[in-house]
């Protein structure tokens, strides 16, 4: 990428940034996905408990592997061998969690989460319960608004998210959204985190690089 192109990338980073530490969001800018998983384990303490939501995005930037490596207690709900009652359980754990981790589908220019999700675990979580969330987002992920914001989710992540879980619905057939009323439909359930009551409780880590959907 042109170096000119590159500071442009930045600039709209910076002033997202902004925007999110106004709404009460802690907010850091970094390079690379390879910077993302040091600044995790320096917030992080050793045998804190941590959930997160599925992401494509956290998996690129070496997540998964910090959760399982036994620095944390890692509530893993996909973890083998569990039936579906203890699956349950560990999704509500999260709510008590020492930290909840994710990306997010887009985040516009004013400092506002966008979310969207079919069981609605993630955006219950990031509303409320866990102590302390972390959110993950590359650059692609940086919209101007929630209208742009909805967009990119009926063209790109919803589509490309239900085609990834094998989900049997029109947007995994034709790549966008058909407003479907699909059983495996994976957009039932919409959050935007705006202004934040409490200071510093989500922290956004935003790359600048393509990442996730």
């Amino acid at each position: 990428m042109h170096e000119a192109a590159r500071n442009v990338i930045r600039q709209r980073m910076e002033r997202t940034a902004q925007a999110l530490r106004k709404n009460n969001m802690e907010a850091v800018c970094v390079d690379s996905a390879a910077d993302v998983l040091p600044l995790l384990e320096h917030w992080i303490a050793l045998g804190s408990s941590v959930g997160m939501g599925g992401s494509v995005t956290l998996a690129e930037c070496g997540v998964e592997q910090f959760l399982h490596s036994g620095r944390v207690r890692f509530l893993d709900r996909a973890a083998p061998g569990l039936t579906e009652a203890e699956k349950d359980a560990v999704l509500r754990a999260h709510f008590s969690a020492d930290w909840f981790l994710c990306s997010a589908n887009a985040i516009t220019e004013e400092g506002e989460i966008f979310n969207v999700d079919g069981l609605a675990n993630r955006i219950a979580a990031l509303a409320f319960g866990p102590r302390n969330v972390a959110l993950v987002a590359g650059c692609n992920k940086l919209v101007k608004d929630l209208a742009e914001a909805q967009h990119r989710l009926e063209t790109l992540a919803a589509p490309a998210n239900a085609q990834r879980l094998a989900c049997k619905t029109p947007c995994a057939q034709t790549g966008v959204c058909a407003n479907c009323q699909s059983p495996a439909r994976i957009c039932c359930d919409y959050l935007v985190l705006r202004q934040q009551r409490q200071k510093g409780r989500i922290r956004v880590i935003l790359v600048a690089e393509t990442l996730g959907f």
